[in-house]
């Protein structure tokens, strides 16, 4: 059932994760929720205005199951599966896919050891992490350095790894791995293999934290219980892939985006190059602005939902635009411009509700180290290229650059 003016059904374009912002000013602008073909070929609705958008990932009759998922995408699209089900479904039954009772079981044993003293122990390492990567691009003599391969991939896979006690002498090829899982540009089999191998490797990880624990993330959570309940080990294979998915790929986009924001506003730039105590809460804005996730993950009606003249039924793919929230001029007047100095209150970067993201505070003390520290060693950073030669990467969720070549000139 549907009320209010009937539209025809619009079939995104394969780039259009390049530049959004412009789809979603006329999305919001044409209404409260739009039916959509994504560029793989499932038919969604898709939620761009700030205040649904927020509703939407707070509404309990919005579902997350993901044993339901990839019945309803083969419904919305003719085709099998789902795009991303070439995981393996051990990989997937992790708490971003469950809902209340389970989620709730899961989050309260994960958070447990996800506290916020443990992640601001972890400032003093990341600082080094950070440190040792800007010495390796200094040894580039003020020559052009890559952004996004030389920072924003190597810090947060670097931190996870470290986070979750992985062996130095296995870091190298769970790297791997995780970048096969988390990226665009793979073939099934590559991912599936890839995802066979963190099962195996996970697997052994645990049992070895159980009869060796150390003073790392994962042995935290094997031990945690709660009144008797602990993880199984299927629960704890699919806590690591979440934990280094969510805590790479997002990570890495989010760093990504805000460093490309400054450099494409040197004035809001000089402004955190000159006080950097402006930082922590200009980060906010950065992410606003230009947020790593443009799309929350899918979720499904279990009723119908009514927004605005709209109706959305029940068994319909539902994604929320929390790039297109963050630009909408109902809660943030004049948009489309950087300030880092706003006050941003309510942001859904990081989302809302029972999914808020519970690594937030750790990918933003990434950035927030990241950016602090290359600007200290390199004041003078400035774009290598033209940005209309800039790339971004082929998505349906993230908003993420391929490349960010940069002049260093450290005088």
């Amino acid at each position: 059932m549907n009320t209010g003016t009937v539209q025809a059904i619009e079939k995104l374009a394969g780039d259009f994760m390049h530049q959004p912002y412009e789809l979603y000013e006329r999305l919001r602008t044409e209404g409260p929720a739009r039916e959509v073909i994504m560029p793989h070929g499932v038919k969604v609705w898709i939620v761009t205005r700030y205040e649904d958008v927020r509703a939407i990932l707070a509404d309990p009759r919005i579902s997350k199951d993901g044993r339901r998922i990839n019945e309803l995408f083969a419904r919305h699209s003719g085709a099998t599966e789902e795009p991303s089900s070439v995981y393996d479904d051990e990989l997937s039954a992790h708490m971003l896919n469950s809902d209340p009772p389970r989620h709730e079981r899961l989050r309260k044993l994960v958070s447990r050891a996800f506290t916020t003293r443990r992640v601001e122990r972890l400032r003093p390492r990341i600082e080094q992490i950070v440190d040792e990567l800007l010495d390796a691009m200094q040894a580039l003599d003020g020559q052009e350095a890559d952004l996004i391969a030389d920072l924003a991939i190597p810090l947060p896979i670097t931190v996870i790894t470290e986070l979750l006690g992985v062996p130095v002498e296995d870091r190298d090829a769970f790297q791997r791995w995780a970048t096969t899982l988390v990226g665009a540009t793979h073939s099934a089999e590559e991912v599936g293999a890839a995802s066979a191998a963190v099962i195996d490797y996970a697997g052994r990880l645990i049992e070895l934290k159980r009869v060796q624990p150390g003073d790392d993330l994962l042995s935290a959570i094997v031990q945690t219980s709660e009144d008797g309940d602990r993880l199984t080990d299927g629960e704890l294979v699919a806590m690591v892939f979440l934990l280094v998915a969510a805590g790479h790929e997002t990570t890495m986009s989010t760093f990504g985006n805000a460093m490309h924001s400054l450099l494409r506003n040197p004035d809001q730039l000089a402004r955190v190059r000159a006080d950097p105590a402006l930082l922590p809460a200009a980060l906010d804005e950065l992410f606003r602005y230009d947020g790593g996730v443009s799309l929350a993950t899918f979720r499904f009606t279990k009723e119908d939902i009514a927004l605005g003249g709209v109706t959305i039924p029940a068994g319909e793919i539902v994604v929320a635009a929390l790039g297109s929230a963050g630009r909408d001029p109902a809660k943030f007047p004049d948009p489309d411009r950087l300030d880092v100095t706003r006050p941003v209150s309510g942001s859904l970067a990081f989302g809302h509700g029972i999914h808020y993201c519970i690594g937030a505070q750790l990918g933003k003390l990434e950035v927030q180290l990241g950016i602090a520290r290359l600007l200290a060693r390199f004041p003078h950073v400035r774009l290598a290229v033209d940005p209309t030669e800039l790339h971004w990467k082929p998505s349906t969720l993230m908003h993420g650059l391929v490349a960010l070549p940069v002049r260093l000139d450290p005088q």
